[in-house]
């Protein structure tokens, strides 16, 4: 009986999440894999995605010439655009090229009439989003096509960074909703560039879309099954910017993302872990997290996911609210915070504690 009441309450809770099916995960190494580890042209055995640690990866990589390293990108380019601990200039340029790849083969579907119509608009679409990814100034640090597509970007000179943040999203978030002028704040990239443009100049932030999140309301939101997916690929992936000499991170993690980052906190990287409109972490409290990172909570009064029981039964829910007291996390205020998706906005006071945390200007 406690088990119905609390999928009850759950479930009519959370209105804003519209009914939805159960994503499937993606996860292992990019695609292209199979080639990359038969690829003999530098003479030597290429690091197998799947195996090899970004320190290693990071190692091979930088020992090769500039030529073995076009050749690379050339001939696989969604390996290496994806490859956690490559030097950042070859995966922009492997995601580039990758990108137009990608842009031209839906061109030709969208133009393709055995195609049904709506095969050939979704590939219209999907070339536009490709198109947009592809324009000048953007620095696209992660792309994989495969299921409801996954992308990173970074705002600022990540080379140069003295302090790095990294953003992770929660639910309904992909390759198609990473960035969109309508409910900005609420998407990755959004997140990502009012940070940046909120700090010192000298900080890099990037938008990490490397889980496939759930959609909508259902078992996905509700459980940690899409989460324990993601946890090791947000550990690697930061990782590998450990691997390229970056310092550690501050991640900030919004909505379901928290779930991701509580999962995958003892084995992160990273110097603060901040929480915004947190279903929960999977975590009874700070130590329970087994982090040495400082921990940061916030949520909004007008948050429409404070509406959700911080309970956990079986796989059922995602436990205690980061915010309360007991949790054990150092607050951030958000009085200006209107809701749901505004932590970032401009003006404020989370997105200027934001900001003080990336930069290190807390204590």
């Amino acid at each position: 009986m406690a088990g119905l009441m609390l999928t009850s309450t759950l479930m009519t809770a959370t209105t804003g999440w519209a009914s939805a099916g159960q994503q499937t995960p993606v996860t292992g190494p990019p695609p292209g894999t199979s080639a990359w580890r038969g690829d003999t042209e530098t003479g030597r055995k290429l690091p197998d995605p799947a195996r090899s640690t970004p320190a290693e990866v990071h190692d091979f990589l930088t020992a090769l010439t500039g030529r073995q390293l076009d050749g690379l990108i050339e001939r696989h380019p969604l390996v290496l655009g994806n490859l956690d601990g490559a030097p950042i200039p070859v995966r922009y340029a492997a995601n580039a090229r990758a990108l137009a790849e990608a842009h031209a083969g839906e061109q030709e579907r969208a133009a393709d009439h055995r195609l049904s119509g709506q095969e050939r608009d979704r590939a219209a679409e999907r070339a536009e989003r490709y198109r947009g990814l592809l324009t000048s100034g953007r620095q696209i640090l992660a792309f994989d096509p495969r299921g409801r597509g996954q992308v990173a970007e970074v705002f600022g000179d990540l080379g140069a960074a003295r302090h790095v943040a990294v953003v992770v999203p929660g639910s309904d978030i992909d390759l198609d909703t990473f960035d969109r002028s309508h409910n900005p704040y609420g998407t990755p990239a959004g997140m990502a560039r009012s940070l940046a443009r909120a700090t010192d100049g000298q900080t890099a932030v990037v938008a990490w879309v490397g889980y496939t999140t759930p959609v909508g309301l259902g078992p996905d939101a509700a459980t940690g099954r899409l989460a324990e997916a993601g946890a090791p690929r947000l550990r690697r992936f930061v990782e590998g910017l450990a691997a390229t000499g970056l310092p550690r991170p501050s991640v900030f993690c919004h909505s379901y993302g928290s779930v991701v980052c509580g999962l995958a906190a003892a084995d992160l990287r990273m110097s603060d872990l901040v929480v915004l409109g947190s279903p929960g972490m999977r975590a009874a409290d700070v130590a329970s997290l087994g982090t040495s990172a400082r921990v940061w909570a916030t949520r909004s009064a007008g948050d429409w996911i404070g509406k959700v029981p911080h309970l956990r039964l079986f796989e059922l829910g995602h436990g205690t609210d980061p915010t309360a007291s007991g949790f054990g996390a150092r607050p951030i205020p958000a009085q200006r915070v209107s809701g749901h998706s505004d932590y970032f906005a401009p003006g404020t006071d989370a997105l200027a504690a934001f900001a003080a945390i990336a930069e290190g200007r807390t204590s």
